[in-house]
């Protein structure tokens, strides 16, 4: 069956979300392409930008940050779209979890490891399903890539190379007008990008089982790290590379369209992605091919949102696993924190995967 096909549900089912900043109306948007989905509330720590949310995507309710407890009583949702900061995301599970109510909630987790691991235990415990938002991994070039892969067309594979600029990190009010909190992030760059890639990986080429990182501030009006390489060595012996920066810029219209340009190494050829969505395959010793696959500048990246939503509810109608659960998340969390450790002891470190 594909990611796609949209599987017959016996009812509507009924959805509240936590969040109105930048990123949420991706969400909002995409849900209301999902004809059996019904949002019927949202709640937000800013009861007015709750309002105008509701409003311009005809929600019937808005509920006030201090009302989650009774927001969820009064609507019995079949599931809760969290999309607020990482630190509230713990504090909002077990108010779910407690009431048996289903779960998609945002990346990262939350701030720490031991709270990521409070959330995903916490839905494990309950009985209730745990779906992590990540969509880097939902981008129809990366579906189409894991398809070449499992056909073997690509042959074994040898590397991934990804570079990304994205340009908006080199202006001295940098990230103001979007994501504020950015700047004061201790952890930036891998802690809320690189992770996206790191997740990416470990679909296209399994589980990696070292990392090695160096990281840059470049812009010294905030914190934390916004450039960065990272080496990673899979399980099965191949390479992959990101060499980020969100400093310097992209030669496009639009960088957060494919967020970077990427080359696949395989033992019958290799495979580019241009900024643009274009994939083109060079079978060892023949001349290039252009692979012709579905992709869109609806929504957010290839409208990868609406892909991973889709997929929710089709997970939510029919009972299959989902694929982005809490545990498999767990382990690009893992992965995500070797970086840092690499980071300061300067070595190649070792991934500590955690147990399912």
């Amino acid at each position: 069956m594909s990611d796609s096909t949209i599987v017959p549900s016996s009812r509507r089912l009924r959805g509240v979300c936590l969040g109105a900043g930048y990123f949420s109306r991706f969400q909002y948007e995409a849900w209301q392409r999902i004809p059996e989905v019904e949002i019927v509330a949202l709640a937000n720590r800013s009861l007015e930008k709750a309002r105008e949310t509701a409003t311009l995507f005809h929600i019937p309710r808005a509920y006030a940050w201090s009302d989650l407890a009774a927001m969820l009583d009064a609507e019995k949702p079949d599931f809760v779209d969290i999309i607020t900061p990482p630190e509230t995301h713990l504090e909002i599970v077990r108010l779910a979890a407690a009431r048996g109510i289903a779960i998609i909630c945002q990346k990262p987790i939350a701030p720490t490891w031991d709270e990521c691991v409070a959330v995903v235990e916490t839905a494990r415990r309950a009985g209730v399903r745990l779906m992590i938002h990540e969509n880097f991994r939902w981008q129809p070039w990366y579906r189409e890539m894991r398809r070449l892969l499992d056909a073997g067309t690509l042959g074994d594979l040898f590397s991934i190379n990804v570079r990304m600029r994205m340009g908006d990190g080199w202006q001295e009010d940098a990230y103001l007008a979007r994501q504020p909190f950015f700047r004061t992030y201790p952890r930036l760059f891998v802690y809320e990008t690189g992770i996206h890639f790191l997740d990416t990986f470990r679909y296209l080429g399994g589980e990696i089982a070292t990392v090695y990182t160096r990281f840059q501030r470049r812009n010294a009006a905030i914190k934390g790290e916004d450039a960065a390489q990272i080496v990673c060595g899979f399980a099965s012996g191949a390479t992959a590379i990101l060499d980020a920066s969100r400093y310097n810029e992209a030669d496009t219209a639009n960088p957060r369209y494919t967020f970077g340009l990427v080359r696949i190494d395989g033992s019958k050829g290799h495979l580019e992605l241009d900024l643009e969505g274009n994939l083109i395959f060079k079978p060892l010793g023949q001349a290039t091919q252009r692979i012709e696959y579905p992709h869109t500048r609806d929504g957010f990246a290839g409208d990868s949102v609406y892909a991973i939503q889709r997929h929710f509810a089709n997970r939510m109608a029919d009972g299959a696993p989902f694929e982005n659960t809490g545990d498999d998340y767990l382990k690009s969390t893992a992965l995500m924190e070797a970086c840092y450790r690499s980071q300061a002891s300067g070595q190649v470190v070792a991934v500590d995967l955690p147990r399912s």
